[in-house]
């Protein structure tokens, strides 16, 4: 190349010139090529090494762009462009850009330790970031929930992970309390054997750790009982709502009766004062 170029009616620098941009040229096309096979390479080990595939694809492309910026900088001093303002440029566009994006960097950073550690999957059921609900998707950016009224909530990572997470699923298991209060002249030895009775004829409530009711208050209205117990995570709201509509249907049956808030009313006879303005 270079004897056929020295036939030319050219300056030897000009030709230096030619060559090393022809060999840069070169080595973009190669580099781009061999930066896309080694990332997909390390992809396809994540996936063997059952690494989340979110977090596979962010990791993927970070490797790439980290390759491809690497590349453009060899390119470019093979080009002859000094490479010293070059990587100085880079360095303050980087630092403008994280500057400017700073809220963006850190929902990513936040998306990153939350896809790492895990604190709640796709399904669970989670309270974080002032909202409730059950999660759909999370991605690097936001966590995306479905309300209990199938309203869709997109929260932002950062939020999330700045706040304290509750996973109602994580364990398998819930807990469930109903309390309700009967009258002082009912049996409360009888209320307590009609509850551990309707406890026991659910199989949805778990029998380790065992359900119980207990004595929980003696109010003006009443005695306050307090019932708890242990379902599957899917099993909580069923069990809790099915317990309370058999206990009232068990308690009118044998003769219990639930306590409501007595309020007190002042009936007052005569003409009512005038008002004055």
């Amino acid at each position: 190349m270079h004897a056929l170029l020295a036939r030319l009616p050219l300056s030897e620098g000009t030709i230096n010139t030619i060559i090393n941009v022809v060999i840069a040229l070169l080595m973009l096309l190669i580099g781009i090529w061999l930066a896309a096979r080694l990332a997909n390479v390390a992809q396809r080990a994540m996936h063997r090494a059952n690494v989340d595939p979110t977090l596979t694809g962010f990791l993927r492309n970070l490797m790439y762009g980290v390759l491809i910026a690497l590349l453009i900088v060899m390119v470019l001093q093979q080009a002859g462009v000094p490479s010293a303002p070059l990587v100085a440029a880079l360095g303050a566009g980087g630092l403008a850009i994280g500057l400017a994006l700073q809220g963006s960097l850190s929902n990513l950073a936040w998306g990153v330790l939350l896809i790492v550690f895990r604190p709640f999957r796709v399904g669970d059921y989670i309270q974080a970031g002032g909202v409730e609900g059950t999660v759909q998707s999370l991605s690097l950016m936001h966590t995306q929930l479905v309300l209990p009224d199938n309203r869709e909530a997109v929260v932002p990572n950062a939020k999330i992970g700045s706040d304290a997470i509750i996973n109602f699923n994580r364990l398998g298991t819930r807990r469930f309390e109903v309390k309700l209060r009967i009258g002082y002249k009912d049996d409360i030895g009888k209320a307590m054997d009609v509850i551990r009775e309707l406890l026991a004829a659910d199989p949805r409530i778990l029998r380790d750790p065992a359900p119980g009711v207990w004595t929980e208050s003696l109010t003006d209205s009443g005695v306050g009982l307090v019932v708890r117990g242990y379902t599957g995570s899917a099993d909580g709201w069923g069990a809790q709502t099915d317990l309370l509509r058999a206990l009232k249907d068990r308690f009118e049956a044998v003769g219990i009766s639930l306590a409501a808030p007595q309020r007190d009313f002042i009936l007052m006879q005569g003409r009512p004062p005038e008002q004055t303005t």
